[in-house]
């Protein structure tokens, strides 16, 4: 007797190809490059039609944008489990910095984020973004740090910016070949002399 399936939901059948879309075009794009992938190569490689690609995103941009965004989420999530509010406000700082560098060195995530994204989406919308993401865990730790009276006052965008920055830069200074622990050693030396 043979057994029947139980039918996936449309929530569920809508969620797998998502998924299916997004692993296809991040795989594309960090081996193709954005200008060099199109869309019936993502639709090809996640089995799909391009149909149902454009029945979930509205263009090759908006599906990149979406990576993106994935990507940046994750990166959040690996800073937030690396610094829990138990730690000191610096232990947290300089935790989160080498969690950043560790999620960065995920292959191809520094050319998404910190290369190709700029490029296709704009700074701006690349600072939205990781404003919604690794920007706003540096942000909420340097306004911690600020409060518990351990940390100088400092205009507090202006810090996450230019720490933002420098965290970018190591990472992509780690994507070159450089010592993850030499970066780690120097950003922490910046983050603690904002304790002194």
């Amino acid at each position: 007797m043979q057994q029947e399936m139980p039918r996936r939901s449309n929530r569920e059948r809508t969620e797998t190809t998502r998924t299916a879309l997004l692993s296809a075009a991040r795989k594309l794009f960090i081996e193709k490059s954005y200008a060099e992938t199109a869309t019936p190569d993502i639709a090809v490689a996640a089995g799909v039609t391009r149909g149902a690609l454009y029945h979930h995103f509205a263009d090759k941009q908006a599906l990149f944008r979406a990576v993106v965004e994935q990507e940046a989420a994750e990166v959040a999530r690996e800073i937030e489990a690396a610094a829990p509010r138990s730690l000191s406000a610096r232990d947290a700082l300089l935790e989160g910095g080498r969690a950043f560098l560790t999620a960065m060195s995920v292959p191809g995530r520094t050319r998404l984020l910190l290369l190709d994204g700029p490029a296709v989406l704009s700074r701006a919308v690349m600072d939205e973004i990781d404003g919604k993401h690794g920007a706003r865990t540096l942000r909420e730790g340097l306004a911690i740090a600020m409060s518990e009276n351990g940390m100088k006052k400092l205009p507090l965008d202006a810090l996450t910016a230019l720490l933002s920055s420098a965290f970018d830069r190591a990472a992509l200074a780690v994507e070159a070949g450089g010592q993850p622990a030499d970066l780690n050693t120097a950003l922490a030396a910046i983050i603690d002399g904002l304790f002194s």
